[in-house]
């Protein structure tokens, strides 16, 4: 049996989506964590195949004690030279633990809905085929980290994915699943009155397009995240 992939989440009943059952499929059991409610976390990787942070209603730049604990602790698979994910807020976190900075835009706009990204040069090295659009949710964006390597680029929030080591950052959110998308638009219904946010029937309209796309982008990362040899894989 494959080594679990340490989970962390953010909200009581946060759900790492997709890329739980992708990982799931793929044979890897889940350590699901949440630190804000006292979990702990483990001192070494020796017993998971891979981490991966999570989103969620919080900051980077917040003073919680959880936030600094699990920003810090980003240290341990980059130490480890295991595989380390970091989602939206898990991203801002690996920037800030890199010495970046995590930042509101100056115009005060969010990005809510579907949005465009591009690869670079590094990026298509790492999967040849990405997502013209990718489902966003967020409202802060971070710098590059010195030593970190750009994979993908966006207009408003200019740094949408990178890698320093073993560890990945990505600004959007290839989890979401179609039953999460509908809970963040209820959920989340005021995010979309900031400047810059797509509203909710352009969330649906946009999923029947750009979907697909992001499954397969998703399964081919998963493949390279984990070393794995790249596979087909479907998740709703």
């Amino acid at each position: 049996m494959q080594q679990p992939v340490l989970i962390i989440l953010h909200q009581e009943h946060s759900s790492p989506g997709r890329v739980g059952q992708m990982l799931t499929k793929l044979g890897y059991p889940l350590d699901i964590r949440r630190p804000r409610f006292g979990d702990p976390l483990p001192q070494t990787m020796g017993d998971h195949a891979g981490a991966v942070i999570f989103g969620g209603p919080q900051s980077a730049n917040d003073t919680d004690d959880f936030v600094k604990a699990e920003t810090d602790w980003i240290g341990v698979p980059l130490r480890d030279k295991k595989p380390y994910l970091g989602i939206c807020l898990g991203a801002q976190m690996m920037a800030r633990h890199l010495g970046a900075r995590v930042f509101p835009h100056p115009h005060g706009h969010a990005e809510v809905g579907y949005y465009p990204i591009r690869p670079t040069t590094a990026g298509l090295g790492l999967c040849s085929q990405w997502p013209d659009y990718v489902y966003q949710w967020h409202r802060e964006g971070f710098d590059l980290p010195m030593g970190g390597e750009l994979l993908a680029e966006g207009d408003a929030f200019s740094v949408q994915a990178f890698r320093y080591g073993s560890g990945y950052a990505l600004q959007f959110h290839p989890e979401v699943t179609h039953a999460m998308m509908y809970r963040w638009l209820v959920r989340g219904a005021h995010r979309m009155e900031m400047p810059g946010t797509k509203q909710r029937h352009e969330h649906i309209a946009d999923r029947a397009v750009y979907d697909f796309a992001a499954i397969n982008w998703l399964a081919a990362f998963l493949d390279h995240w984990l070393k794995r040899q790249p596979a087909a894989a479907t998740a709703g």
